[in-house]
């Protein structure tokens, strides 16, 4: 049974996040749809990453198992057809590997989030960006960031709901940049906790408003309590940039 591997692209204003719900449309849903108008079959898919409603995407990898074979660079093109009007492309499509998890066996996984910081509110960048319309101190963010970076104990910037094993994670990089009207979060990490980025984002943003300082995220950070920490950012600023995978199983 082949199993194949795509690359999606998807905006994910109008979904109730990646994951099938009863409650609206969803990214795995539609894609679950699509599968079955060309392959006569339908299989589960599944994602590196469960984004929430109105989390976009650039670079989601996602797995399935087809009883017949398929040409690996038409799957993506297919898909593309039937998922229309939809907002998900499959940016590309190969044959896997029969043990690689698209979930599982990822190693990596960047996320980008956007603050807009100008007065004017975003028209072009709607549910793109998180709007805040005012200068931020990126420097102050950056030296707060800096404070996270490393094996800690997440709970802080954790949402209740999340069913992480563990609170431990490992941040491997959490870089904070100006761009013009627009502040720039990067993060990377083998695995995030539930609200993880969105969490620290609302607590970044205290500390470019000059409300908190770099020393309330490191205590904030011990604290090991949700209560302790920033509000949670909107879905809309966060994408999942991209998902990597060491080179025996990606």
């Amino acid at each position: 049974m082949p199993r194949y591997r795509v690359t999606l692209e998807y905006d994910g204003t109008p979904f109730v996040g990646w994951q099938r719900q009863t409650n609206g449309p969803s990214v795995q849903a539609s894609l679950e749809a699509a599968l079955p108008k060309f392959t006569g079959e339908a299989p589960e898919v599944t994602a590196a990453g469960r984004t929430d409603a109105g989390v976009h995407a650039a670079g989601q990898v996602i797995h399935f198992d087809l009883a017949r074979d398929f040409p690996p660079a038409k799957i993506a093109d297919a898909l593309n057809w039937h998922l229309r009007p939809d907002p998900i492309a499959a940016l590309e499509s190969a044959l896997a590997a029969p043990d690689f998890h698209a979930r599982l066996s990822a190693t990596r996984r960047e996320y980008r989030y956007r603050i807009s910081t100008r007065r004017a509110p975003p028209v072009l960048e709607r549910n793109r960006v998180w709007h805040v319309g005012r200068r931020l101190d990126v420097a102050a963010m950056q030296a707060a960031a800096a404070l996270l970076v490393g094996h800690h104990d997440f709970t802080t910037f954790r949402a209740s709901e999340c069913q992480a094993k563990s609170p431990l994670k490992t941040l491997d990089r959490l870089d904070v940049a100006c761009a013009g009207e627009e502040v720039v979060i990067e993060a990377a990490a083998r695995s995030f906790l539930h609200h993880q980025v969105r969490n620290i984002v609302g607590t970044l943003r205290l500390v470019g408003e000059a409300k908190w300082s770099p020393g309330d995220v490191a205590t904030a950070l011990a604290a090991r309590d949700r209560s302790a920490g920033g509000p949670t950012a909107p879905p809309e600023g966060l994408c999942l940039m991209a998902v990597g995978y060491d080179a025996a199983t990606g």
